[in-house]
């Protein structure tokens, strides 16, 4: 009998492959550093671990509604007022496992067969794959390392066809730690605008800025805010990645819909998490502010020791906490017979040598290049640096 051709078509998240050769090695008590992480390495604020805890005791265990508890959608338009000036009501939100899940049920709700999506490149991994399960087109458009791994709204412009539905806006983002000027984004709404386009605006990291504040696109003005589906959740800014909790903000006619179709998949999200994640909104933000401080550090000194070897190279992020390292250098030589031509054989010779684990930019649509995570300790990624220095004078 037959499987499903286009699930067949879809590969495994080269992220999570990466991290988990990593984690078995280690397993095994091999001393191994990884760059591989997409995820905080801080654990889940004490707070919050006992609001669920509280939850749990009050009985909180039960269905809620499809979209989300009032209470938790509350707390979503109270942040996203409070943060950046937008109106949303509570039937503007919907609540779903995770902000990848938040993004699937996006794509499922906008995409006709046929529709085009406009991608920057380097993209994150699952959008493509999202992109193709609504059965749409991903269309790429390159954000070059000099442009700051950022598109323009010529660029959209260009991509532009009478198929085009919508475009996907990521800053900060995953991989490059990019981050949009309010100039720029005002720039790429009137594009949308003009072409009647979606924008789906990934924002899951937008705590995590290091240089000025946040922007979204959905602030430009209400026309814009009317075609932005905004994407975040708590995963990457309060270290909750397990407790799986995203959101939509968007058009309350988009928002009906996706609580229609998530109905009908996976109902409610964790109602423990839910409650959990209610009370994290609601808190000021110590202990956020604590994390983003150390992942400032880290960036900083990730930088500062990538561009002081001799054949690697990246660019400042100002976001999230990846850094996009240049490895063109490298490529060509060879490590005790193991050719290094793209990105998988750097991370598959690097990972077998020397114990580093990074992520070949070529699933992320960035060949020449490989994504590190300093959701790690200064003392790893120095030891994790000096390896892979070490690694690249070796090669012949």
């Amino acid at each position: 009998m037959d499987l499903s051709r286009k699930l067949q078509t879809i590969k495994p998240s080269a992220t999570l492959q990466i991290t988990a050769m990593a984690k078995a090695m280690k397993s095994k008590g091999e001393d191994v550093i990884s760059f591989g992480a997409g995820e905080p390495d801080f654990d889940t604020p004490e707070f919050i671990k006992e609001a669920a805890k509280n939850a749990l005791d009050m009985g909180l265990t039960k269905y809620t509604d499809a979209s989300g508890t009032v209470g938790l959608r509350a707390a979503v338009v109270e942040r996203l007022k409070k943060e950046y000036d937008l109106d949303y009501t509570t039937d503007q939100i919907v609540v779903s496992n995770g902000a990848k899940h938040s993004l699937t049920n996006v794509f499922q709700a906008i995409i006709d067969p046929g529709d085009e999506v406009i991608i920057p490149s380097p993209f994150w991994v699952s959008y493509p794959v999202m992109v193709n399960m609504a059965d749409g087109v991903p269309v790429y458009v390159e954000a070059t390392e000099e442009a700051e791994f950022k598109i323009s709204a010529e660029d959209i412009e260009k991509a532009v066809t009478p198929k085009t539905k919508a475009i996907i806006i990521n800053s900060p983002s995953n991989p490059c730690g990019s981050v949009y000027s309010r100039e720029e984004l005002s720039k790429i709404a009137e594009v949308c605008k003009k072409h009647e386009i979606f924008i789906v605006s990934d924002e899951i990291y937008d705590e995590l800025t290091y240089e000025g504040k946040p922007e979204s696109i959905a602030t430009i003005d209400q026309d814009t805010k009317d075609i932005t589906i905004m994407v975040n959740g708590l995963s990457k800014s309060y270290a909750m990645t397990g407790w799986r909790i995203g959101y939509i903000a968007c058009d309350a006619k988009i928002a009906k819909i996706v609580k229609a179709f998530q109905s009908h998949t996976t109902s409610n999200p964790n109602a423990v998490a839910q409650h959990a994640s209610m009370i994290a909104l609601k808190s000021d933000k110590k202990e956020l502010l604590e994390m983003k401080k150390k992942f400032d550090e880290r960036r900083k000194k990730l930088y500062e020791l990538i561009n002081g070897t001799d054949m690697l190279s990246c660019h400042m992020p100002k976001g999230a906490f990846y850094i996009m390292m240049n490895i063109t250098k490298t490529f060509g030589k060879a490590h005790n017979g193991e050719r290094v031509e793209n990105s998988v054989d750097f991370a598959t010779v690097l990972l077998q040598a020397k114990k580093v684990a990074v992520v070949p930019g070529s699933a992320f649509g960035a060949e020449g290049f490989v994504r590190l995570s300093y959701a790690d300790s200064i003392e790893n990624i120095t030891e994790g640096i000096k390896r892979i220095e070490e690694f690249t004078k070796e090669l012949q």
